[in-house]
């Protein structure tokens, strides 16, 4: 029975028509969109790999949900079935709702550090390092050196090196690190997790040191699965279980619940020490909204609520949900295209540095790539590298990150295997007329987070 296909744990009850346009079409569309993915319009794209985020299908459970969201301003009983259910399956006792990931960020990230601080982080998120900057601090990657290496096998590349963070607190002192951000299933990495091992010896570290250790929860689902999968001692504990037993090596966590939580808007702060999210509430007022809606409305929340549960229900659907990534990786493998291994949990992360050489870092690869991608068959994805790192707010030249990746982030429970048919065989046709592709350069810049908007041309 080990080599029996298998389907996904779901069937479809409603569909959403989409179009293949023609070569010629999409070689405007993205011309017109600056070569920037992000700048294209929905209905222009084929497969949309853009993001996996608030991308997913809910359950008929989750939209039964949406019908009884209680919408009062204060008090609304759909906060409470929420806090129940981060309590229940995070085991975290205080709740900060806000509109998504990026909202709890940035309340995390005003009360807790100081002008002058240090974040140490294992490797960093865009908009993570954003709001840790825009208050004042700076961060510092403390992830092991194989997260860094695209063709490295090791298990759990999501680790933080505790000799790199023990560096981290002879040079600036334990009173100026505010806490420890700790990422689950590292997103810029390409999906890849810690072990439990290692969530355990941070937090003990980190307690011996009095720093606090705050995840980024969002796809602490997908890490549980990889550590039951790959770490002894878990084979035999539901994912749910290994789920809770990650969170209880932290001091709180911030989550966007886009991903793992499978709705479209929303996410959350969750906090152990009640002070803290005392203060993080007066934020929340003033920033998000009251304290029993912040970001979200009823229905948004009443849903949020189910879709925590529901994604513990079992383990089949993140066994499906990973697996369909492990579908697309093993055929692109095959295929002989330079991929990041091991294959993560949520999308494909395409090495433009290995496919592109003929391309310095300054030209912008994975831009490159990405656009080619789009232009052969409709195919968006986005770009993981000097552009998402952006400049250095101090010397104001680029960020230079080791990995130079093109993301295909997958959808939960959007796709079929037959997309990952039609995906696999684009990448292969532009990975085989790869020599063919030019560098890019700026024809506007933002300032800040500037791979959402920047827009491009082709160099010569």
């Amino acid at each position: 029975m080990a080599n029996r296909s298998w389907a996904e744990p779901y069937k479809i009850k409603m569909v959403e028509p989409i179009r293949m346009t023609t070569r010629e079409y999409r070689q405007e569309a993205i011309k017109e969109a600056g070569y920037n993915t992000f700048l294209l319009k929905a209905e222009d794209v084929y497969i949309d790999l853009l993001t996996d985020s608030g991308t997913s299908a809910m359950s008929d459970y989750q939209w039964a949900g949406l019908m009884l969201g209680d919408e009062a301003y204060a008090g609304s009983k759909s906060f409470y079935h929420l806090v129940d259910a981060v309590r229940d399956v995070y085991g975290y006792e205080e709740l900060i709702p806000t509109h998504q990931g990026r909202g709890a960020e940035h309340i995390l990230s005003q009360i807790l550090i100081k002008p002058g601080d240090v974040v140490p982080g294992n490797m960093y998120f865009t908009t993570t390092r954003f709001h840790q900057e825009y208050a004042g601090g700076s961060f510092v990657d403390v992830i092991i050196d194989e997260a860094h290496q695209p063709d490295s096998e090791h298990p759990f590349k999501g680790n933080i090196d505790l000799a790199k963070l023990q560096a981290v607190i002879d040079e600036y002192g334990a009173d100026r690190i505010p806490y420890v951000s700790f990422e689950s299933d590292v997103n810029l990495a390409g999906g890849q997790p810690a072990s439990m091992a290692n969530y355990r010896e941070v937090f003990e570290f980190c307690t011996k040191h009095g720093i606090l250790v705050m995840l980024d929860a969002t796809r602490a689902l997908e890490n549980a699965y990889f550590i039951q999968q790959r770490e002894g001692g878990y084979h035999d504990k539901s994912v749910g279980e290994i789920l809770a037993e990650i969170c209880s090596y932290s001091d709180g966590a911030t989550v966007s619940s886009k991903k793992d939580n499978l709705v479209n808007i929303g996410g959350f702060l969750a906090l152990r020490d009640a002070e803290l999210a005392r203060r993080a509430r007066a934020l929340l007022v003033a920033f998000e909204g009251l304290h029993t809606y912040g970001g979200m409305s009823g229905r948004d929340m009443e849903a949020l609520a189910r879709g925590i549960y529901e994604m513990v229900e079992n383990d089949d659907h993140v066994a499906a949900r990973v697996g369909q990534v492990q579908y697309l990786g093993d055929k692109l493998i095959k295929a002989g295209v330079p991929i990041v291994r091991p294959v993560g949990g949520h999308g494909i992360f395409l090495d433009a540095a290995a496919i592109l050489p003929h391309l310095p870092q300054t030209d912008f690869p994975a831009e490159a790539l990405t656009a080619a991608l789009y232009v052969d068959a409709g195919v968006r994805g986005m770009e993981r590298g000097i552009v998402s790192a952006g400049r250095d707010p101090a010397t104001g030249d680029h960020h230079y990150p080791k990995l130079e990746l093109v993301r295909l982030a997958i959808p939960r429970r959007v796709y079929t295997q037959a997309h990952m048919d039609v995906t696999a065989e684009s990448v292969v046709s532009v990975y085989q007329d790869r020599e063919a592709i030019n560098g890019l350069r700026f024809t506007y810049e933002p300032s800040e987070l500037r791979f959402f908007q920047a827009r491009f041309e082709p160099l010569s």
